[in-house]
């Protein structure tokens, strides 16, 4: 599975089961269904925790173009769906070592909506992979725009370890360490705190308690001043550990990942973040 957050993020996800690629040039249909500990956008995360629970469909074609569709309900926060995305992309395999994608996903988030990602709803992606003979290399970028204009660069290698098999030599069991750096510019950030400060006042209003976001009580909510970050700076390390077991048509995954952010943080932003996070896929 491919995120493209952007958003995210979170946040359009472009889904591949790579052990069942299809190869009778016919059209496939792959369905997920994620939950996730905390939103995460490149790796990092506000002071309020936001558990979710995501659902997908991507319709891909012979020709390699493919369709998007999901959503995710934050678990904390609101009565309401969170965020929806749509999106399309083509990719393209040069040979058996270097493909190369491109995406464009629209996402729609509800007013007063608590994710860093929130003003910017549009987002353009060019990716390539190389397959080395011991790992493989990803290089991404983003252009996020909509309220404000970002742009993002990531870094990863990975290296898939098949463990062998679980009962029979149908179901597969295997490993996908990788190491990503991300770096981009912070514009979005200027907003989320915009948003949420006018969102502490309101809750705030007449009842002579410090502002609490919905869902979120006994979080410090206090009125934060933002001091423009507009250079292009290293965002986040991201190490990642996916267990995945596949057969036939699905694939379930265990997942892991440990974000540490780069030297420039925004006040309301942690440094560390643990994430823990199960998914399923089918694939017609």
């Amino acid at each position: 599975m491919r995120v493209l957050s952007i958003y995210i993020l979170f946040f359009l996800i472009a889904v591949q089961v790579n052990a069942q690629q299809d190869t009778s040039g016919k059209a496939t249909l792959t369905l997920a269904a994620l939950y996730s500990s905390n939103v995460s956008y490149y790796g990092q995360v506000t002071n309020e925790k936001l558990p979710y629970v995501l659902v997908n469909a991507t319709l891909r074609l012979p020709v390699g173009l493919y369709f998007s569709a999901g959503s995710y309900k934050l678990l904390n926060y609101g009565s309401g769906i969170s965020e929806t995305n749509l999106g399309l992309g083509f990719d393209h395999d040069f040979n058996d070592k270097l493909t190369a994608d491109v995406a464009y996903t629209r996402s729609f988030f509800p007013a007063n909506s608590p994710l860093l990602q929130a003003s910017n709803q549009n987002n353009l992606n060019a990716s390539a992979s190389y397959h080395w003979p011991w790992f493989k290399s990803s290089l991404d970028a983003d252009y996020a725009f909509g309220k404000d204009k970002d742009v993002f660069m990531s870094l990863s290698n990975s290296k898939n370890i098949e463990l062998g098999s679980l009962f029979n030599q149908k179901n597969r069991i295997s490993i996908e360490p990788s190491i990503e750096v991300v770096a981009g510019t912070r514009h979005y950030y200027e907003t989320y705190i915009t948003e949420k400060n006018n969102r502490n006042r309101g809750n705030g209003k007449g009842n002579g308690k410090p502002p609490v976001s919905p869902g979120n009580s006994g979080q410090n909510t206090s009125i934060i001043t933002y001091v423009p970050s507009t250079k292009f700076n290293m965002l986040s390390y991201n190490f990642k550990l996916p267990l995945t077991w596949s057969r036939a048509n699905y694939l379930v995954e265990i997942n892991g990942q440990f974000s540490e952010l780069g030297q420039h943080t925004e006040p309301d932003i942690k440094r560390e973040q643990l994430f823990f996070g199960l998914a399923f896929y089918y694939q017609f």
